[in-house]
């Protein structure tokens, strides 16, 4: 990058920070369907939620999040794309009432990285076909100086009204776009591809997901997926970290967390609900996940707010 390029990067850092500052709200919304801004004033600790299909860009401050066996940091000027909805655990690593940590969310909607696609010129992004290994569902990279150039004017028409309602879609297009040419190009791209394997991985992640209480057979899930058992858990890894029965765990004791945090029910029913047949094990499972035992950590939660997301 040459001097007058990284000049300008810290030019356009400098006034998304400002105008993140100035805009965020405690619930994260703004009047842009779809974009949502972050202040923190301290780290926190690790939290456990669900990343969605998501943008996710820091303009000061530093977050880090973890799923399975990888951890991602990321710091001022970095973005981290999630292509599928994962269960994550996060937490910002650098904030303070004098320096916040400060961010961008958006949220990333296949079918709008579809109709990029069918519209890119030739050799402009990645091209059509299956490609020979799965991208990770979640990356960081380097924002480029025209992606936060975007980044910038987006949140600019949060002080223009008129000017948002016109102009809000064409810089989503334009941000996607530098996610399609950019670093993490190949996960950007499988969001709208929906014969990709990453697809196929989403769609067994969404039916774990939503039957995350039955138990299932691996080969089942594989076939529906049109992939050997073996290939399937490789690509499954590959996206996820996670192996499926890992995944299904993960989603079990996230759904208990929710359950306990609402006060309605006791350990043993919450656990057996989830599909725990043993208390002690989803106890032991529960501790190990979230460092205290279900009770106690349902009521510190309870005190002290829900958890945060990937942003």
């Amino acid at each position: 990058m040459s001097a007058d390029e990284s000049d300008r990067r810290e030019a356009l850092l400098a006034e998304l920070r400002e105008r993140i500052a100035r805009r965020a709200r405690a619930d994260e919304a703004t009047s842009i369907d779809g974009v949502q801004l972050c202040a923190a004033d301290r780290p926190g600790e690790p939290r456990a939620s669900t990343s969605g299909t998501v943008l996710a860009v820091i303009a000061q401050g530093a977050k880090r999040l973890a799923i399975g066996d990888r951890v991602y940091d990321y710091g001022p000027g970095q973005y981290l794309i999630a292509s599928v909805d994962l269960p994550v655990t996060g937490h910002y690593t650098h904030a303070s009432p004098a320096e916040p940590a400060l961010g961008f969310g958006m949220i990333l909607r296949p079918s709008a990285v579809a109709s990029l696609l069918l519209e890119a010129p030739a050799g402009a992004a990645p091209p059509p076909g299956r490609p020979t290994a799965v991208p990770p569902g979640i990356g960081v990279a380097d924002a480029s100086p025209d992606l936060l150039d975007a980044l910038v004017r987006m949140v600019r028409l949060l002080d223009s009204p008129d000017d948002r309602h016109v102009l809000a879609a064409s810089i989503e297009r334009e941000i996607l776009w530098r996610l399609l040419t950019g670093p993490l190009g190949a996960t950007a791209w499988q969001i709208g591809r929906s014969d990709s394997a990453l697809t196929h991985i989403g769609r067994a992640m969404r039916w774990i997901t939503d039957h995350y209480s039955t138990p299932f057979r691996v080969e089942t899930l594989a076939h529906s997926s049109g992939m050997s058992p073996s290939a399937f858990h490789r690509n499954f890894h590959a996206v996820t970290a996670l192996s499926p029965i890992q995944f299904q765990k993960q989603i079990r004791l996230q759904r208990s967390r929710l359950l306990l945090m609402s006060g309605a029910e006791d350990v043993a029913t919450v656990g057996h609900r989830v599909g725990y047949d043993s208390t002690s094990q989803f106890s032991r499972e529960y501790r190990r996940q979230f460092g205290l035992p279900p009770r106690r950590d349902a009521a510190r939660l309870r005190a002290g707010g829900a958890p945060t997301g990937v942003m």
